[in-house]
């Protein structure tokens, strides 16, 4: 009995000490903290053009202010204008979609949106660069968007 017991413990041990150990390659898999920025439209408008924005706060915390400061490229692919949108308050694993009018833009001539900076991210336990480290962008339009 004495044996089947140790070999039972062993068995147990090698067990446990496996599932605790994480595999290299699924290692960085698991989805940490981040904020996803998507452009989801560019349309006229009567002011210029219209950008639509999906936002998504998943830091962990709520942001009571998120602002970015973003460069419009032409088709050239000259820096047209540099301006800050304000996405105002983000509630933590929330979406939001927010709409900015770029008064005399024209959107056939936009060929870019670059994230320039941040301007604000405030939150409780936010620190002031994760809306910038932890930011994640996409695009459903053909305009070219990023960091």
């Amino acid at each position: 009995m004495t044996s089947l017991t140790t070999s039972l413990r062993l068995l147990t041990s090698t067990l446990a000490m496996s599932l605790a150990t994480v595999p290299a390659w699924a290692e960085g898999s698991a989805p940490g903290p981040v904020l996803t920025l998507e452009l989801n439209a560019a349309q006229p408008s009567d002011k210029g053009c219209r950008l639509t924005f999906l936002i998504n706060n998943n830091l962990g915390a709520d942001l009571s202010k998120a602002a970015f400061e973003i460069a419009l490229f032409n088709e050239a692919g000259v820096v047209d204008r540099l301006t800050v949108l304000d996405f105002k308050d983000l509630p933590s694993g929330k979406t939001k979609v927010t709409r900015f009018d770029l008064a005399g833009a024209d959107c056939a001539r936009v060929s870019r949106v670059l994230i320039n900076s941040t301007t604000e991210c405030e939150g409780a336990g936010v620190e002031p660069a994760a809306c910038m480290r932890k930011l994640k962008t996409d695009t459903k339009t053909s305009i070219a968007f990023g960091v």
